[in-house]
């Protein structure tokens, strides 16, 4: 009986065949040198594919290991896809399948996706009709990232992306929904039903919880014969957020998550502004790093300490260079500061305030 291998030794023994095939695969991709896979990344191959042994004995049914398995190529087919495609900036364009082509909605979508193409953006929409397809004309197939959802009361994909190698089919929402938020840049929603709903909060609760970086999400609708917004929106604020409010169930400050657009040319303008000198974000440890595109004045920085101080956990914002280590755009001069990583819609505010800075005169914002 003191023979037969322990639990832990079953595992271990697990994870050293796990680690010979996992490098045998990286040399036979990636040359004797393994350069192309580093050790970090082909640490997280063996942890997945460790998990994935450890299914056979967890007692799951075909139908969860079915779910498994196929999230997880559905997964790794878009990034496959999307990472073609780093350095360009994308907007998710939310709204109604059932929109029509003559409504003003559609129009405005239209234009919205035509004029982000103009500023060399591209778009990524659900694939569908309504509000979706409007989304595709605009930027036009090229410029375009198709996320379909198999439903068996909509068509697969409108008939400007339907084709393209950019096409991508997903099973569940849950994957979709992620390839929406993971890859863009900026949120254009246009009024829609449930499903757009479930977009909108799926946005704004990743961002108010810090499970997404913060990215301009803009409201946006069309417009009657004199110019003026339908007035989804505000009606939808009213019956929704501000009841939130009134009970308490969000702060003050998540409203200033999301902004209106008064027009398709004012939504570009938003999104513009906030990338202004904004450029990125990413966690060092415990401090929030803030990628600028230009840096900013000692004032400058006296100003945000002063005016965001109750979003410090300890200490102060300080202008620096890259973190040692760090990769990503070393060109690029950064904020860093302690986050308390709460009231994101605050720290939106932050950024706000980061854009608004002058470039000449470091008084003429304030």
């Amino acid at each position: 009986m003191n023979d037969l291998p322990t639990p832990s030794a079953d595992a271990d023994s697990l994870r050293e065949r796990v680690q010979a095939i996992v490098r045998e695969t990286a040399m036979l991709t990636h040359g004797a040198s393994d350069a192309g896979l580093t050790s970090r990344r082909r640490r997280h191959v063996e942890e997945l594919a460790v998990t994935a042994f450890k299914l056979l004995g967890d007692g799951l049914d075909v139908g969860q290991i079915k779910l498994l398995e196929l999230s997880v190529k559905e997964m790794r087919r878009a990034y496959r896809l999307f990472n073609r495609y780093r350095g360009i900036r994308k907007v998710s364009i939310f709204g109604s399948a059932r929109t029509p082509e003559t409504h003003p909605d559609y129009h405005a979508a239209r234009e919205f996706g035509e004029l982000m193409a103009a500023e060399s953006w591209m778009a990524i929409t659900g694939a569908g009709d309504g509000i979706m397809k409007a989304g595709h004309e605009g930027p036009t197939r090229e410029s375009s990232f198709g996320l379909s959802i198999r439903l068996p009361f909509e068509t697969n994909a409108n008939e400007v992306i339907a084709g393209d190698e950019k096409l991508l089919s997903f099973r569940y929402f849950f994957t979709r929904k992620l390839m929406f938020v993971s890859h863009s840049d900026a949120v254009a929603v246009f009024p829609g039903g449930f499903g757009t709903m479930d977009e909108i909060f799926e946005v704004l609760t990743l961002i108010q919880t810090g499970k997404s970086p913060i990215v301009p999400i803009i409201l946006v609708e069309g417009a009657d014969a004199n110019g003026t917004p339908l007035g989804y929106w505000k009606r939808w604020e009213f019956g929704v957020v501000e009841n939130l409010l009134s009970q308490g169930w969000i702060g003050p400050e998540d409203p200033g998550l999301y902004e209106f657009a008064s027009s398709p040319a004012d939504a570009v303008r938003r999104i513009q502004r906030f990338y202004h000198r904004y450029h990125s974000s990413r966690y060092v440890d415990d401090h929030l790093v803030i990628r600028l595109k230009r840096a900013l004045t000692e004032q400058h920085v006296r100003v945000l300490n002063e005016e965001f101080r109750g979003i410090i956990q300890s200490g102060n914002i300080h202008q620096t260079g890259p973190h040692e280590g760090e990769t990503e755009h070393p060109d690029l001069p950064r904020l860093r500061f302690h986050f308390a990583k709460r009231a994101f819609g605050s720290l939106r505010r932050m950024i706000d305030r980061i854009n608004s800075f002058s470039d000449d005169d470091p008084q003429a914002a304030m």
